[in-house]
């Protein structure tokens, strides 16, 4: 079983933690200062510890946590170039991490969706090994892009899950509005976007000709989807990636910058 250590047991790294165990692939380690967040994962480990030092003897160290503090914890870091290194820091670009450690370094920029194995994920093609291969093929699908298209991914799929939370949830309210028990209107909100995203993957059909089959002339759907189509409501979207692409820049040039 290949030893995986993922140290910062917040929201991501727990996802992480979680959606590795289910495999049973993985022997796991969890590494954080905060006694709670250990607590929180532990039932998901065989290990939970503060210790760097402890963390840092595995085949795969995940590092997670913020940007901001990922440059004071690699210092802290021992790693040999036999081990892999891999940063989902938004922001930090590789360059800047290879610095810091002597192990193959590589850069990941997954989703919360790791918890259920249904994660979306970017990793830099140049430095990719099998084995991280293998770990984001166990906990969802992956692409491998170039490091310069991070930042963009970082929006699309690192972000995207809370602009798919948000339209999810208007979702949810028009059912509620209509006099749907919240319940039930959340349930057939979700599943509907979890189909959606089911039929894109599988279909070879453009996401475009796929709303066309969906719309019959004069029936409800071609109604709702004239309503969209004459709102701004894709500019949004697509102006909400853009602000975080921006700000996974921002932080990339604030670490260049240093």
């Amino acid at each position: 079983m290949t030893h995986v250590s993922v140290i910062g047991c917040g929201n991501m790294g727990g996802a992480l933690l979680k959606g590795l165990s289910k495999t049973g692939q993985y022997t796991l380690t969890a590494c954080d200062l905060d006694p709670n967040a250990r607590e929180a994962v532990s039932a998901h480990c065989s290990k939970t510890t503060s210790n760097i030092d402890a963390a840092s003897d595995t085949d795969i160290v995940i590092v997670a946590v913020k940007p901001n503090i990922i440059e004071d914890l690699l210092r802290e870091l021992d790693l040999s170039s036999d081990q892999t290194l891999v940063s989902i820091a938004a922001g930090v670009p590789t360059d800047i991490v290879r610095t810091h450690t002597d192990a193959t370094v590589v850069r990941v920029m997954p989703n919360l969706a790791a918890e259920t194995r249904n994660m979306a994920a970017a990793v830099t093609k140049d430095a990719v090994t099998d084995d991280v291969r293998m770990l984001l093929d166990d906990i969802g699908e992956y692409v491998e892009i170039d490091e310069a298209q991070m930042d963009v991914a970082t929006a699309v799929n690192g972000s995207g899950p809370a602009f798919v939370f948000y339209m999810m949830n208007a979702m949810t309210e028009a059912g509620v509005n209509g006099g749907l028990d919240e319940e039930k209107a959340r349930t057939l909100a979700a599943q509907t976007f979890k189909g959606a995203a089911e039929t894109v993957l599988q279909s070879e059909q453009s996401i475009n000709e796929l709303i066309d089959a969906v719309c019959s002339p004069k029936g409800t759907t071609i109604e709702g989807m004239n309503t969209l189509w004459e709102s701004n409501a894709d500019e949004a979207v697509v102006n909400a990636v853009l602000a975080a692409e921006r700000r996974s820049q921002e932080l990339a040039h604030d670490h260049n910058a240093e």
